[in-house]
């Protein structure tokens, strides 16, 4: 049977907001901490400062709600009114109750905002009661719906990115290298779909041309095809010239058809070392890990069992870092170790580790899929598997660039293959 990957909404997050840090052109934070201490963040500030003109926002929210849920009503308002004492006054809102008249329920639906079904409890029974959750946001003829308002600062990162959609005028643009077996956009919907709010997505071929003076930021992610000398020689030029680079590499590659793995070899990696950041051609494992989905013969035909596989580390230790920092988690698909061998013309700042009872295994491996794993396979901790590093990273030319140990992690779409395990 396919070996099913739940991909975590960290590592959307991960690639949005490394992306954003190495464009320098937007740095909103998702706030995911229980305390919201990131509530109306130096970003949204940012946001509501550059408002020329104003912003309508129509809230649709049910009254008489449980009191968790009206809680979430009365968070959006204080929200509202710091954004407008922030923005003097360009955010502009108002409540209005969908569930008083018809009338005003098929216009919250015809504006995106869906009803969602909540329990009550009367007289000690409970019951499914309709409500409404939502706002619509206006500016200059053009609208932006948010069909569910979340709670803490999800509420935050939804209501300033609609903002920002609304209000940009000019996209950066990022570019993504194609031309060597990297994922296609359309691969990687759910970070392609998040990035369109506020970019726009270029894929680009440098076998025969320079990287395109528009682009802000390159994104390498995951070549399995070897990339020639005189294309580095390209990046580099678009490092000299303020470019910034993100890069998620497979340094090593699983085949769960004969369970095995190596190490993956395209050019990438000896250039990254030229940067000063190794990505070491091992395997991390973690007894914080996914599962695997494994056919079985038996007896009385083919069975499925779930199975625990270290080699697909769960990631949950993250630095404080404006790139990390908030983040919850995200799974990793044969992570790789980093090491930073760099000079003080760089600095190097580790954003992702594993847990405290980890390890890296050398290439080539064998996948025992019967193996018994012991709290003696796991010595180690806080291995890095992603950082950034800046500094003068071509030449005299000061950039920054992002590197991530997986190159799998933010393909998700069309052409993501499915992968089977089995024993006998």
């Amino acid at each position: 049977m396919s070996n099913k990957l739940y991909i975590s909404t960290g590592l959307v997050i991960l690639i949005i907001v490394a992306l954003n840090f190495v464009s320098n052109e937007f740095h909103l934070r998702l706030d995911l901490t229980e305390d919201h201490e990131y509530t109306l963040s130096k970003a949204t500030k940012d946001i509501l400062d550059e408002l020329e003109d104003p912003i309508t926002v129509k809230a649709y929210f049910s009254q008489n709600l449980p009191p968790d849920i009206a809680k979430v009503r009365q968070d959006f308002q204080e929200m509202l009114v710091e954004y407008s004492n922030r923005s003097d006054g360009k955010v502009v809102f108002e409540f209005v109750n969908p569930s008083e008249k018809k009338e005003t329920e098929e216009e919250a639906m015809r504006n995106g905002i869906q009803p969602v079904m909540i329990t009550v409890r009367e007289k000690d029974q409970a019951k499914q009661q309709k409500a409404f959750l939502g706002a619509q946001l206006t500016f200059e003829g053009k609208n932006e719906s948010i069909p569910v308002i979340q709670p803490g600062a999800a509420m935050e990162y939804a209501l300033s990115t609609a903002i920002k959609k609304l209000s940009v005028k000019d996209r950066p643009t990022i570019g993504f290298l194609v031309g060597h077996g990297e994922p296609a956009i359309n691969e990687m919907q759910q970070a392609g779909q998040e990035l369109e709010i506020l970019y726009s997505l270029k894929e680009v071929k440098i076998d025969s041309a320079e990287i395109p003076s528009d682009i802000k930021t390159l994104a390498i992610i995951r070549p399995t095809d070897s990339i020639p000398y005189a294309q580095f020689a390209k990046i580099e030029n678009f490092i000299q010239r303020g470019g910034r680079i993100f890069v998620a590499i497979n340094r090593v590659d699983g085949n769960f058809q004969n369970a095995t793995g190596n190490a993956v070899n395209t050019g990438l990696e000896k250039w990254l070392e030229q940067k000063g950041v190794e990505v070491n051609d091992d395997f991390v494992i973690d007894a914080k890990c996914g599962a695997v989905t494994v056919q079985q013969q038996s007896p009385f035909g083919i069975i499925q069992q779930q199975i625990q596989f270290p080699y697909l580390p769960i990631i949950s230790n993250f630095s404080s870092h404006p790139i990390a920092r908030g983040l919850e988690q995200m799974v990793m698909k044969f992570a790789s170790s980093i090491k930073f061998t760099g000079d003080t013309s760089k600095r190097f700042t580790a954003l992702a580790f594993s847990s405290e009872k980890s390890n890296s295994l050398k290439v080539p491996q064998f996948f025992d899929i019967q193996k018994q794993w012991t709290q003696e396979d796991f010595p180690n901790q806080n291995l890095i598997v992603a950082g950034v590093v800046e500094g003068k990273l071509s030449g005299n030319a000061r950039s920054k660039m992002v590197v991530v140990a997986d190159g799998d992690f933010p393909i998700n779409g069309a052409g993501e293959r499915a992968q089977k395990l089995s024993k006998d």
